[in-house]
C-alpha cells in the first residue's frame, strides 16, 4: 500500500485549473459508464446493420462489467485516495479497487479491436490509457486500482467477444 500510494501521488496533478488539469478531468469523466451507456443507446437506436449490432454488444459489456466491478468493490472495500476532486465518485462509490473506468476502457478497447473497424479500434486503444491515467492524476484512484481494472477489463473484453454469438442467439431483438 505504501509503495502504491507513493507512486500514485507522483502521478497526481495539482487542482490548479491548468490545461493539464482540465485535460485530465475531461478524460477522467469520459470513461463514465452513464456517458458510454447513453451514447451507445443513441447509436443503437439510430444506426442499422454493423453499428446497431456492435453497440448492442458494447452496451451489454458495459452493463455486465459495471455489476462485476461493483461486486468486487463492495467485497474489497478499499477507500479512495484522500482528495477533494471527484465528489460525485467519492459520494456514490467510495471504493476504489478495482477502477471501473479502467476496466471499462480496457474492455471497450479489446472489443473495439475485435469488432472493428480498425480506425475505431485505434481511437479506443489510444483513449483507454488516457482515461486510466486521468483517474490517478485526478486523485480518485491508486495505480494498483488501474492495473487491476485493466486486467479485469481485458478479460471481460475477450469474454464478451467469445460469447457474442450466444448473445445474438439469446437476445435477437437487440441485434
Amino acid at each position: 500500500m505504501d509503495f502504491d500510494s507513493r507512486i500514485s501521488r507522483r502521478v497526481r496533478l495539482h487542482q490548479d485549473g491548468s490545461p493539464a488539469w482540465k485535460l485530465a478531468v475531461f478524460f477522467a469523466h469520459s470513461g463514465d459508464s452513464w456517458f458510454w451507456m447513453a451514447g451507445l443507446v443513441v447509436v443503437w437506436l439510430f444506426a442499422r446493420g454493423f453499428w446497431h449490432n456492435h453497440t448492442a454488444l458494447l452496451a451489454i459489456g458495459v452493463g455486465v462489467l459495471a455489476v462485476l466491478v461493483l461486486a468486487i468493490k463492495f467485497t474489497i472495500r478499499r477507500q479512495r485516495p484522500e482528495g477533494e476532486w471527484g465528489a460525485i465518485y467519492r459520494n456514490t462509490d467510495p471504493h476504489s479497487f478495482p477502477s471501473g473506468h479502467a476496466a471499462r476502457a480496457a474492455m471497450l478497447a479489446v472489443m473495439a479491436w475485435g469488432l472493428g473497424p480498425a480506425w475505431f479500434g485505434w481511437v479506443v486503444l489510444i483513449w483507454a490509457p488516457l482515461v486510466s491515467l486521468a483517474r490517478v492524476s485526478t486523485g480518485v484512484h491508486y495505480l494498483s486500482d488501474i492495473l487491476a481494472g485493466w486486467v479485469l477489463g481485458v478479460l471481460a473484453g475477450f469474454a464478451m467477444l467469445a460469447i457474442a454469438p450466444l448473445l445474438v442467439g439469446w437476445f435477437p431483438f437487440l441485434f
